[in-house]
């Protein structure tokens, strides 16, 4: 399958480098797509039990949520050499960054681990609810959001100093998170109530909530604002609008999705199918299915960097 961004660039012949990396929980590997190409540039190999994905805006780092090592793998996006290795809580799940630092929810300690991109050394570590599953942060990069697995809850905290500063109520087994591109609404997945919740982010409160497919998990959200969630029991992945009103049926993708990333130039949509070892790719406006690309065993977290 031949994939090329639609997002213009000064050379038409040189488009933007835009690559997806995929943790493979059953591999201990990541797997990383250059969109321009179409085709999977690298396999590199990581720590036990890979699970989560985030890359700090702005640089050529990707962190990579180790499981069952209690650390997190540092990538070199142009190299794909692992550059260092950071000790964290007790079963690192997700992980989010700003250009400065990275946020990593450890679902075994309650708690999210910050350390610094620059110098890859932990300088906090917060408490928060019980099993933190997914932290994304804000697009002016002021708050990051942390869904409770076991709370059915939202942390909010204030990357300012790093501490929490609120709690906003969910639904049930929250997984993934996301923001709006202008900041003013995010999305959560609740895996336990088949629904997602809207929340208005300058007041701290849910306004909406949306019936989507059985078992939701991964959440994103296209720069054209469009929402889309996987649906791990159900093989789909529901498309909302900005507001969280179903925006068209559901795509059939792959065996169990469970993470979803957008593209930054609203051309692609990857969603990872960890029973099928594979990756889906569809076409942020159309929500068509363009192709679905082999990636390693048990494929869960994405992140979309260039």
């Amino acid at each position: 399958m031949a994939l090329v961004p639609s997002a213009a660039a000064s050379d038409e012949r040189y488009p933007p480098r835009v690559q997806v990396f995929v943790a493979n929980s059953g591999s201990n590997s990541v797997t990383v797509y250059d969109t321009r190409f179409g085709q999977v540039v690298a396999t590199v190999p990581v720590g036990p039990g890979p699970v989560g994905v985030g890359a700090a805006p702005g640089t050529d780092r990707v962190f990579v949520t180790n499981e069952k090592a209690d650390t997190v793998s540092v990538i070199n996006a142009r190299t794909y050499e692992v550059v260092a290795t950071v000790p964290v809580g007790k079963h690192p799940f997700g992980v989010a960054a700003t250009p400065t630092h990275a946020y990593v929810t450890n679902f075994g300690s309650d708690s999210v681990t910050v350390f610094n991109v620059a110098n890859n050394k932990p300088v906090r570590e917060i408490p928060v609810g019980r099993f933190p599953h997914t932290p994304a942060v804000s697009p002016d990069g002021k708050l990051v959001f942390v869904t409770n697995n076991g709370g059915q809850n939202v942390t909010v905290i204030d990357t300012d100093d790093n501490k929490p500063i609120g709690t906003i109520p969910v639904g049930l087994y929250p997984a993934g998170v996301a923001f709006s591109p202008d900041g003013e609404r995010a999305y959560v997945a609740n895996t336990g109530s088949n629904t997602v919740t809207v929340i208005d982010v300058d007041r701290g409160k849910p306004v909406e909530t949306t019936d989507v497919g059985r078992a939701p998990i991964g959440v994103s959200v296209t720069p054209g604002g469009r929402v889309h969630v996987a649906n791990a029991l159900v093989d789909t992945v529901s498309v909302l609008g900005p507001s969280g009103d179903p925006a068209g049926p559901q795509v059939p993708v792959g065996d169990q999705p469970e993470g979803v990333a957008a593209a930054p130039d609203n051309s692609f949509v990857f969603v990872t199918n960890a029973k099928g070892n594979s990756m889906s790719v569809i076409d942020a406006v159309t929500a068509a299915v363009l192709g679905t690309v082999p990636v390693g065993n048990e494929p869960e977290g994405i992140a979309v960097t260039s």
